[in-house]
């Protein structure tokens, strides 16, 4: 099979190009930011971070809302997410999956070095989400490791393998601070959509002004664990150091204008020309940003 749409790819090649191309276009309709940090990645890594977050995206719109607006009752989404997840283990272990955005998963995996270990935690999290309406702090902590950490986790294996003949263990530090950033970035959420979660999800992630956190705790957490993980950037390789950046930095200005709002009132948002200036500042090499800057 050869045309002037195919080029010289046909097969399995086919196929594989064509999941991957449909996990790009997933990112790009649904997150302009993490698809603009994704262009700052080396070609080595970016169809790989595509993938993870594709995959993640489509599990996370079966518990937040398209589901339910399709006519799934809870239990209907709980059966749509348990077969979603058996598949991409299946397909993780054989190595082709009928869902292009599955398959798109499967083969950053395979490569990559991304196991049950990283898979089953998320899926579990996004379980959580159809049961839990209002989380403690133990609780928040095991949903956020499920549903942000082990993302980071899985970018990370993708950083330190992608190309290699056999994945590797990231070091330790690089762990951690991938952990932390994915900490940050799911806090930085919660604070931004603290109406939406409670009025049209009816879920509580923090507690905010219960005694349980502060609204001011919750933001000096974020930027201690920004302030962490951008101490690690440098070590990372150097295809991946400028998409981190835009990223880590795209979440410090969000953390700063949500402590520079008096009260929540509406969504905080960064405007396009500050996403680009951040991303050129990315790309020419600068180091991660502070939040208070």
């Amino acid at each position: 099979m050869t045309d002037q749409q195919t080029g010289s790819a046909h097969g399995l090649a086919l196929y594989d190009r064509t999941a991957r191309d449909a996990a790009a276009v997933v990112i790009e309709a649904y997150s302009t930011s993490f698809a603009l940090a994704c262009r700052l990645l080396g070609p080595r890594v970016r169809p790989h971070v595509r993938a993870i977050y594709a995959l993640v995206r489509v599990a996370d719109e079966i518990v937040d809302g398209p589901a339910l607006a399709a006519g799934l009752s809870p239990d209907a989404e709980r059966i749509v997410l348990d077969e979603l997840e058996a598949e991409t283990l299946a397909a993780v272990r054989r190595g082709f999956s009928a869902n292009l955005i599955v398959h798109a998963f499967a083969l950053t995996a395979r490569e990559c070095g991304i196991g049950r270990e990283l898979v089953a935690p998320f899926f579990a999290a996004m379980r959580t989400d159809l049961t839990v309406t209002a989380h403690d702090a133990t609780s928040h902590d095991a949903y956020v490791y499920g549903s942000a950490e082990v993302v980071g986790l899985m970018c990370l294996q993708a950083f330190t393998n992608a190309g290699a003949q056999h994945p590797v263990e990231p070091a330790p530090h690089l762990v951690d601070g991938a952990r932390r950033l994915g900490r940050a970035f799911q806090d930085v959420n919660f604070l931004r959509d603290l109406d939406h979660d409670s009025t049209e999800l009816g879920r509580d992630y923090l507690r905010v002004g219960e005694g349980a956190a502060s609204r001011e705790a919750v933001l000096d957490r974020i930027d201690a664990d920004l302030a962490a993980a951008a101490a690690t950037v440098a070590d990372l390789p150097d295809d991946c150091r400028r998409a981190v950046t835009a990223a880590h930095d795209l979440f410090a200005e969000l953390s700063g204008r949500l402590r520079r709002q008096n009260a929540p009132s509406g969504r905080v948002r960064v405007p396009d020309a500050v996403k680009v200036r951040l991303a050129v500042r990315a790309w020419l090499g600068f180091a991660p940003r502070s939040a208070r800057a």
